[in-house]
């Protein structure tokens, strides 16, 4: 989803190292380089992919920067674009130009955000400068500008239309999916490591209801694809939020922090600093290593998520019931504290999406689900 964006701050975390984000990029000093404007080329590895010469793209307003991090999911976008009906590659070419137009002349970025874009069409286009040749290579990729916090950490891929109430088509699906198992092999990543965009960026509709609950339909045909086994999927991939990330998942977060005692932390999905020195508390109290970055390992997610029966009540409720209204049963579900019917009914249609035992007790592994994670259960479906 397009978004302006001109964010400029400076956060100091755990260790003192500091860290600027500007407009939606996040580079740390002296980790990230400089890419010259070198003209891409198609490529040898994966010729499906359209790159920014051949669909004719602008030159970048300043020089395209290479991240010194590691790479460690991808993040799925909706594109906010109309769903049309027009399928063909010129189309495909005239999507591309559209959207570097608007992230450069409205947004003010540099290039395009995204790293790569998928047409209904099922064509795929590389969207930032450089964002293939660094696919090639697999090693650290391109400085994006699609999801503040992430942008130096995550593959975005946006996927042209809206899909809040309609799903993909199926021939975007497959490109989808054929996109990802290339980042995951290329990046050494895996079918668990793909995420939606509001799972790290707050007060977006993106990736869209309906395209969100196919997420565990796209992991699958990922892992399928990559011949991975079964067994080495892990019970549990949580979203790894960071200092660097506001998002529903921070809010999530907050509501069981406050929860186990911290009573004095905001629940607004803002990750401020005084949430880092909390966290940074309840992960000493837990016998849990301090994080870098007060980043939410697992240890910590499993620490922190409190299973819930029909009897529960109070703030870990309304968590799961916020989280519950934003991915499609704001209908039906309200924020009350309360584990009523209607909370429960939403649990069980999450679990089954998820392929995990309809019973509507929040366990971790329907927390996970719920908070947008990936759970081995999933991979069965």
């Amino acid at each position: 989803e397009h978004e302006v964006d001109r964010r400029t701050l400076f956060k100091v975390g755990l260790g003192g190292a500091v860290a600027a984000v500007v407009g939606t990029e996040l580079a740390f000093p002296g980790a990230a380089r400089a890419a010259g404007a070198t003209p891409s080329t198609p490529s040898a590895e994966f010729p499906w992919i359209i790159d920014c010469d051949t669909w004719g793209a602008r030159p970048p307003s300043s020089p395209i920067q290479i991240t010194g991090n590691q790479t460690n999911k991808i993040i799925l976008h909706h594109m906010a674009f109309p769903n049309v009906t027009d399928y063909s590659r010129d189309h495909a070419i005239q999507l591309a130009k559209d959207c570097q137009n608007l992230h450069m002349d409205t947004n003010g970025w540099a290039d395009t955000g995204q790293h790569f874009t998928v047409s209904r069409g099922g064509y795929v286009l590389e969207g930032r400068h450089q964002s293939l040749s660094t696919l090639e290579t697999g090693e650290h990729q391109v400085i994006a500008a699609h999801c503040p916090g992430e942008n130096g950490n995550a593959i975005g891929i946006e996927n042209e239309g809206t899909y809040i109430t309609e799903t993909p088509p199926d021939a975007l699906l497959d490109s989808l999916v054929e996109l990802c198992v290339a980042v995951c092999r290329q990046f050494d990543l895996h079918a668990w490591d793909i995420f939606g965009h509001w799972d790290f960026r707050l007060g977006t509709d993106c990736p869209g209801i309906s395209f969100y609950a196919q997420f565990p339909m796209v992991r699958s045909r990922v892992l399928k694809a990559m011949g991975t086994p079964l067994a080495e999927v892990p019970d549990r991939r949580w979203p790894d939020i960071w200092r660097f990330v506001d998002s529903q998942v921070v809010q999530i977060a907050q509501y069981l922090l406050v929860d186990a005692g911290y009573d004095t932390l905001a629940i607004d999905g803002v990750f401020g600093t005084d949430m880092i020195d909390i966290l940074a508390d309840f992960q000493t109290t837990h016998g849990i290593s301090v994080t870098p970055d007060a980043t939410f390992d697992t240890a910590t997610w499993e620490a922190l998520a409190p299973v819930l029966d029909k009897h529960a009540a109070g703030l870990p409720v309304s968590a799961v019931q916020y989280i519950l209204a934003i991915k499609g049963y704001a209908d039906t579900v309200s924020t009350t504290g309360e584990y009523d019917h209607a909370t429960m009914k939403a649990v069980q249609d999450m679990q089954r999406l998820h392929g995990l035992t309809p019973n509507g007790k929040v366990d971790l592994s329907t927390w996970c689900a719920l908070v947008g994670g990936s759970v081995r259960e999933a991979f069965r479906v």
